[in-house]
């Protein structure tokens, strides 16, 4: 199968990329550099922001993963829309003229908005996301649902939870290296629901194998629920360290958070609330409409980011 890959040198796209070329799948890998991936596999360099690849690319390809987009930065909202949004709908549009089965969009569960309360939420859970990222997902969400749902083009939408592996990323690597440091044991406040980048990576290439003409929309995660304070012993204990206590009250991690985000000049969603606040999505569509079962958990994977190949070597 001939697939074409943007966002190929990406966090996940690596793993994707390997995974394809495993299977003997051919792929043509698009990234924003030019880079090679890890094993020297070429990719193709294209700016979204500023250029579409040729037509060319898009022959003979059977799926599209499209992986790149501006995720966690501090982008104007413009650029969100740019890249997020509008390149997506380009490319989708490129795919369905060259005749291509199925277009596998990595959104976010972040284009749901922010949870109303504790529950866990289903693909139909959604509010008003509140930022430009969130938003520019959304967006692209509904314009491909609006355009596609009735086309030949099976389209897929995968909207992964928080995703974890062997070396951990954003908040993930963050908290690694303030264990390593010494943070004390966080409260027992919260829960998020995850999922591994080697389950994902599994799910993006069942998806693919057989489109199906519209468009479907899944939430991944591995059906757990992970609090700041479990994560935290379990990255202790894969230390040998005892998790030892609590001594600083949830009123002091709020000042602490609070302090944090004042320096950094944070909008939108706070420290104390991205550690402590309750996110949980549910994975009972996605079981129910595919065979894919999450393998992994993060207690599997945390040996191996603190190990000296991981984060925190």
């Amino acid at each position: 199968m001939k697939c074409l890959v943007t966002g190929a040198t990406g966090y996940i796209g690596r793993h994707l990329c390997r995974q394809l070329l495993a299977r003997g799948d051919s792929i043509t890998a698009l990234s924003k550099t030019g880079a090679p991936l890890p094993d020297g596999t070429p990719t193709t360099a294209i700016d979204l922001a500023r250029t579409m690849p040729e037509q060319v690319l898009f022959e003979g390809v059977a799926v599209e993963f499209h992986l790149a987009g501006i995720a966690h930065q501090n982008a104007p909202a413009s650029a969100y829309r740019e890249v997020n949004e509008l390149a997506t709908m380009q490319l989708a549009r490129m795919s369905a003229a060259a005749g291509v089965g199925g277009f596998v969009f990595l959104s976010s569960v972040k284009a749901m908005g922010p949870a109303t309360d504790a529950r866990e939420r289903s693909e139909q859970d959604c509010s008003a996301p509140v930022d430009p990222y969130g938003w520019s997902k959304w967006s692209a969400e509904n314009a491909l649902q609006a355009e596609f749902a009735r086309g030949p083009m099976g389209v897929v939408i995968l909207r992964p939870a928080l995703v974890y592996g062997p070396v951990p990323k954003g908040n993930l690597a963050l908290l690694a290296r303030a264990v390593r440091a010494g943070l004390p044991r966080p409260p027992d406040l919260g829960a998020r629901s995850m999922v591994s980048v080697a389950d994902l990576v599994d799910l993006l290439c069942l998806v693919a194998r057989e489109p199906q003409p519209g468009v479907r929309t899944f939430i991944a995660s591995d059906g757990e629920r992970y609090s700041t304070r479990f994560v935290y012993d379990q990255l202790k204990l894969a230390q040998g360290r005892p998790v030892g206590r609590a001594w600083l009250p949830a009123a002091g991690w709020r000042l602490a958070a609070a302090l944090l985000d004042l320096r950094r000049g944070r909008q939108g969603e706070t420290t104390f609330d991205k550690l402590f606040g309750t996110e949980l999505y549910s994975n009972r569509a996605v079981l129910a409409a595919t065979p894919w079962r999450p393998r992994l958990r993060l207690q599997d994977v945390v040996p191996q980011m603190m190990s000296p190949g991981g984060d925190g070597g």
